[in-house]
């Protein structure tokens, strides 16, 4: 018998579910053990669709309204809206090719992000009930792609920043990523406040967490409208998937936020 994949829960309010996955629960195995559904890091296609199958039962929503995209650590932001479900299989495929956020205001619709030490991030719009999912490596993080993501959701369903509940799920934190000089002028050259988010060891490290934090309260989404998990995927390997430790050809955790359909 399959077992359930364990979520990590976060509170948004009623009418919304947001979570992240655990490696626990599933049939993947070796470095994509246990829970993977991710199709892009070599994982075994019975395995993850397999898992898709356990998580959509679980979740109480149909397996074709599970969304995510094919990520390429850039700042490219997609509307899941009625037509695409009208689109064929490979159609869907192409429209998610080479996007890194997805947004949504359909009920039952769960869009996601896959991370393995990058950063998961969570948006939903109470008042015109609309959520996004965004993954924010460190290209995307200095590319701004939370700011992105919020600004086409004030374009798209006119989402104020002060009505916004946000999480910063779980990824590497700043006491293990270690970045060479030229990502930290990455990000000092892209202006972010270095003596916050950056901290010398042998090498610079980069607080991720914190750099997304900051965009969002840039744009005037309160502080208190933020949680930060606090889980580093890296110190955690044994329970979240984390590159840096297992390697590329590994498993991912999803990352998924869907509005109720009774609410």
């Amino acid at each position: 018998m399959t077992q359930l994949p364990q979520l990590l829960h976060y509170d948004l309010g009623e009418g919304v579910t947001a979570f992240s996955s655990t490696r626990h629960g599933g049939v993947s195995e070796g470095n994509y053990a246990e829970f993977n559904i991710n199709y892009y890091c070599g994982d075994l296609v019975s395995h993850i669709e397999a898992n898709r199958q356990t998580l959509c039962r679980l979740l109480g929503i149909d397996e074709n309204h599970l969304v995510y995209p094919h990520q390429v650590h850039g700042v490219e932001v997609r509307q899941i809206d009625g037509e695409f479900f009208s689109l064929s299989s490979a159609e869907r495929k192409m429209v998610l090719e080479g996007v890194d956020a997805v947004r949504t205001d359909l009920r039952g619709v769960c869009v996601g992000v896959s991370t393995a030490d990058c950063i998961p991030l969570l948006i939903y719009d109470e008042a015109h009930h609309a959520v996004c999912a965004v993954h924010a490596g460190w290209r995307g993080t200095v590319a701004r792609v939370a700011q992105k993501a919020v600004t086409e959701m004030h374009r798209v369903y006119s989402s104020s920043p002060a009505d916004l509940r946000v999480v910063v799920g779980p990824g590497i934190s700043l006491e293990n990523f270690e970045v060479g000089d030229e990502v930290y002028e990455r990000f000092a050259e892209a202006g972010f406040p270095m003596e916050s988010i950056a901290r010398r060891y042998k090498k610079w490290h980069i607080d991720l967490w914190e750099c997304n934090r900051l965009q969002f309260i840039q744009l005037g989404v309160s502080p208190s409208n933020i949680q930060v998990s606090g889980i580093c995927t890296f110190a955690q390997a044994d329970d979240f998937f984390s590159a840096r430790r297992l390697g590329i050809d590994s498993g991912r955790i999803f990352t998924g936020i869907y509005l109720s359909t009774n609410s």
